[in-house]
């Protein structure tokens, strides 16, 4: 094999939530194998990094005129766009019902259900519109979805975000067989159990222990006991399947999610 055999040198490929994370990841991932890549993140301003190359466009994935114009601006500073990888999400654990009462600001509301849905749903929609529209302009394209294996298996505490993820899982399966037609390719890429990124906060884990009746110390696992792999996955594994299927050597899969999770199941 030669170092391009993903033949990726050139593709413009719009990474939302890019700046932080998994998606800085992704990001680092597609310019190893030679995209031109935008990131399409609320925290960063438009503009191109001089050091990088990268793109950066504001962009509110929630507003679907703010994502218009994000997707406008990569197109007219690259020429075009490839592939769109949705990233950006949120995950905030919940339960339905606090039992014990003693942190209502754990149970699920409407605030939380609203901001989760708002964008991990909707925020997806958005994006993958704006980018089908130019993709069937230009004979096809590849839009690849970050879910998670809590959307296939579901997850103690995190029941909207699992929900969330479901949702995506559907709009994978539905808009591969919608967009085939006009060949742009839709794959879901779920990740499970991975080694921490600085959104791991403290406020995070305090929220997820007490939804999993534990503590913040309790929530570290042997994870040989639960993964075949027995260890977390990193963060470039996830990455380098992302930037696969983004590439031709993908080119016949569609219309399905991939669980990047070491093997991991409720079996």
């Amino acid at each position: 094999m030669t170092e391009n055999w993903l033949g990726l040198e050139g593709r413009v490929v719009a990474v939302t939530g890019g700046a932080s994370g998994i998606g800085a990841v992704i990001v680092g991932g597609l310019r190893e194998a030679g995209a031109r890549v935008a990131v399409l993140d609320i925290n960063v301003e438009t503009g191109e990094d001089a050091a990088t190359g990268i793109f950066n466009a504001t962009t509110d994935v929630t507003n679907a005129q703010s994502v218009r114009a994000a997707v406008a601006s990569v197109i007219d500073h690259f020429g075009t766009l490839d592939g769109l990888v949705n990233n950006a999400g949120i995950n905030l654990p919940r339960l339905l019902v606090d039992f014990q009462g003693k942190h209502p600001e754990y149970e699920l509301d409407e605030r939380s259900f609203d901001a989760m849905f708002n964008i991990n749903v909707k925020g997806v929609f958005n994006c993958a519109q704006a980018a089908a529209r130019h993709f069937e302009s230009v004979g096809g394209g590849v839009i690849i979805n970050i879910t998670s294996e809590a959307g296939i298996e579901g997850s103690d505490g995190q029941s909207a975000y699992s929900a969330t993820k479901g949702a995506v899982n559907s709009f994978t399966r539905s808009w591969g067989k919608e967009l085939g037609k006009k060949n742009i390719r839709v794959v879901g890429v779920a990740p499970g159990i991975n080694e921490p990124t600085g959104l791991t906060t403290p406020a995070y884990n305090e929220a997820l222990a007490y939804t999993r009746n534990t503590t913040v110390e309790g929530l570290n696992t042997d994870y040989s006991k639960v993964i075949p792999l027995g260890r977390p996955g990193k963060l470039n594994e996830l990455a380098n399947t992302v930037v696969y299927l983004l590439s031709d050597r993908a080119s016949y899969i569609t219309g399905t999610t991939y669980a990047v999770t070491g093997g991991k199941s409720r079996g």
